[in-house]
């Protein structure tokens, strides 16, 4: 379930990314790389688990899976947080200068 999940979410990011491909203001790039990334992980976190488990890897129980869902929920938005400081930092719009003068 958590490789679905960061799947999705990195489909996604690299769809938005795309789409925004010269205009890179907001680093879509960056939170494709992280999405791409946590799924690489759970990819080969899945290909060690069905290597130890066998047949078992596709019948999980329900509160395997949920629990699944949460943590792959929690890494996307942990990368998500990571994603808007970089943005914060790099302040595209220069919004950060002004609000600090008020």
């Amino acid at each position: 379930m958590t490789l679905l999940v960061t799947v999705f979410a990195a489909v996604i990011a690299t769809v938005c990314w795309y789409s925004k491909a010269p205009d890179n203001k907001l680093k879509l790039g960056v939170l494709c790389w992280m999405f791409w990334g946590a799924s690489l992980m759970w990819f080969i976190d899945a290909i060690f688990e069905y290597v130890e488990l066998g047949a078992e890897y596709f019948t999980p129980a329900a509160a395997d899976m949920l629990n699944d869902l949460f943590l792959g929920l929690s890494v996307i938005a942990l990368a998500m947080i990571i994603w808007m400081v970089t943005v914060l930092i790099s302040d595209p719009k220069h919004i950060l200068p002004s609000l600090l003068r008020k």
